[in-house]
């Protein structure tokens, strides 16, 4: 078996995924996606860089779009818990090898940005600008009202080395999927840090690329309601995948397309994952109700399509291995 036993006492304390960073080529039609019709609120923005956040998030942004001639991701956001943990983290790459820098990032405090394994970029801080909540401001709810990030879904070449990675940095592993056969393989790995079912999943394909990032809504009733509002508003093409359940996550599911391709699942309902001597559930690739506990599966743009990162190159996968598809 490939599965390691949790990191408890991890180099540096992440807390959880943070926010991501979209390149988009049309800065308005991009606003009329994600405000207009998802009902994400604007915290500010200006004729090149619009700064989001959902209902419940104090934080000054969850997603920035900024105009690129590239439809490219500069880097991935994690909070950690201290200005301390950042010191520690930067050490921690250092010594490893991988290349640090303290750049300035609009609207954060000290930021490490650094990257993993496979070169995915990525950014540590403790402190950003603060926003009003809106979560009692029911008037200000539109679209699908989201609540706030919840994962960052990304292909990887090598699902096994991603995953021994992020387990050393303490993430913990809720679900996985393994080839079937006498030497099984990760194919996909589902771990956290904040005590639900993800804060981070990797998926085998070429990669690292960002497959999507999870927000969360309070209801499936919110995900349906926002298929009536794309359905009804010039967005149904945006429409990937679903609605439908996981039988990884158990999370009810909506799979949506930005202007610039770059994926994003509106997500409710999978379950805490908070105990030590939480056992890992395991999948066999090959297993209907794995994608979807109704058995429909994921169309062949869904195991193709993602958003690369910035000046990374995409490698191709080391395992060979299909899972099924929709025809």
């Amino acid at each position: 078996m490939p599965i390691r036993k949790p990191n408890f006492t991890p180099p540096f304390n992440i807390v959880r995924a943070s926010h991501v960073e979209f390149g988009v080529r049309d800065l308005a039609a991009s606003r009329a996606f994600y405000v207009d019709c998802l009902g994400y609120l604007v915290t500010a923005e200006d004729k090149n860089v619009i700064f989001l956040r959902a209902v419940e998030e104090r934080n000054h942004h969850s997603i920035v779009l900024r105009k690129q001639n590239d439809a490219t991701i500069p880097a991935l956001g994690y909070k950690v818990a201290s200005e301390e943990d950042l010191d520690r983290a930067a050490f921690w790459f250092a010594h490893k090898g991988y290349p640090t820098s303290f750049p300035e990032i609009e609207h954060q405090g000290r930021t490490l940005r650094t990257c993993d394994i496979h070169g995915m970029p990525l950014d540590f801080y403790f402190r950003m600008d603060q926003a009003e909540c809106m979560l009692r401001k029911y008037a200000e709810y539109k679209g699908a009202r989201i609540q706030r990030i919840d994962h960052l879904n990304c292909f990887t070449p090598d699902v096994q080395a991603s995953y021994d990675f992020y387990t050393e940095l303490g993430f913990r592993l809720t679900e996985y999927t393994e080839t079937d056969g006498d030497n099984p393989q990760l194919w996909a790995v589902w771990m956290h840090r904040k005590g639900n079912v993800h804060d981070i999943a990797f998926t085998n394909g070429r990669g690292p690329r960002l497959h999507h990032i999870g927000v969360w809504t309070a209801s499936a009733l919110d995900i349906l309601h926002i298929c009536d509002v794309m359905a009804s508003s010039g967005y149904l093409a945006n429409m990937e995948r679903g609605p439908g359940r996981h039988g990884i996550s158990n999370a009810f599911f909506l799979y949506i397309r930005d202007p610039d391709g770059h994926r994003v699942e509106l997500f409710t309902s999978d379950y805490l994952t908070v105990d030590p001597d939480f056992e890992p559930l395991r999948w066999g690739l090959q297993d209907a109700q794995r994608q979807t506990l109704w058995g429909h599966p994921a169309p062949k743009s869904w195991f193709e399509e993602g958003s690369a990162f910035t000046g990374v190159p995409v490698k191709d996968p080391v395992l060979e291995a299909q899972p099924i598809v929709a025809r």
